[in-house]
């Protein structure tokens, strides 16, 4: 079994369309995504197109329940620009695509040879929140086995990470559309799975950021996402707000 595993797509389809391409020609029988199919990007109609049109195993993302639910949106306003970039989305998706992302699951399980994955976007009952894999083994040993899995995946963080521990696995894919881990790209992890074992490889594939931050700047999105796309990084500028989704 061969599993590619993708995030945060975040309205980027020429990310998405690399990072897909890559994961084919590396073997990739199914590919799940860990949502957060929009937000940040300025193609969030493509971007929905091609995630259909491709069958991807999809999760319920933050920015995507923002769209979908009302009751996501109540509280006080955030400080950053998600909710800036969140309202222009909704000007302009397409209500089939509303629809969609209003079916899926918070969570998803699948089993595997080498015994249940269990993956989300942000933790197993919420996507808005972050679930912390950065932990002593004894302690992610725990949450595996709260869990019920062997393979745990999250999201939201865009950046990687993945840790073996001696009962499975856990990792964080990063982020297709909007990498922050130093270096731009659309990163993704693929996993060889074969009888007990779990081979994990995590990478990243360029595409052409500077098409899309010159799209993200066209629609009159914040400059500081077009440069976080270019950079892999957050603008040293900014408050440190761009990811409060």
């Amino acid at each position: 079994m061969v599993l590619g595993v993708i995030s945060d797509i975040h309205a980027n389809v020429l990310a998405l369309e690399a990072a897909l391409k890559a994961l084919r020609e590396r073997g990739a029988e199914s590919i799940l995504c860990l949502g957060d199919l929009v937000g940040y990007g300025p193609s969030p109609n493509e971007t929905l197109d091609l995630v259909r049109s491709e069958g991807l195993m999809c999760t319920l993302g933050a920015a995507d329940e923002r769209i979908a639910f009302d009751f996501a949106r109540e509280g006080k306003p955030r400080v950053g620009v998600a909710d800036q970039i969140l309202e222009w989305t909704r000007e302009v998706i397409e209500p089939r695509h509303v629809e969609f992302l209003r079916t899926l699951p918070v969570q998803r399980r699948l089993n595997t040879p080498a015994g249940r994955l269990r993956f989300f976007h942000g933790s197993p009952e919420t996507p808005s929140e972050r679930i912390n894999l950065n932990q002593d083994p004894v302690s992610l040993a725990k949450l595996l086995e709260r869990a019920r899995c062997r393979i745990m995946i999250a999201g939201a963080t865009h950046v990687p990470y993945y840790r073996e521990l001696p009962g499975g696995w856990v990792l964080n894919p990063g982020s297709v559309g909007l990498a922050l881990n130093g270096e731009p790209g659309a990163d993704f992890a693929l996993l060889t799975i074969t009888g007990d074992k779990v081979d994990v490889s995590m990478d990243k594939v360029d595409y052409d950021y500077a098409a899309v931050a010159f799209d993200i700047i066209a629609w009159g999105l914040p400059r500081m996402v077009a440069e976080a796309v270019q950079h892999g990084r957050m603008p040293e500028q900014s408050s440190g707000d761009l990811l409060e989704t």
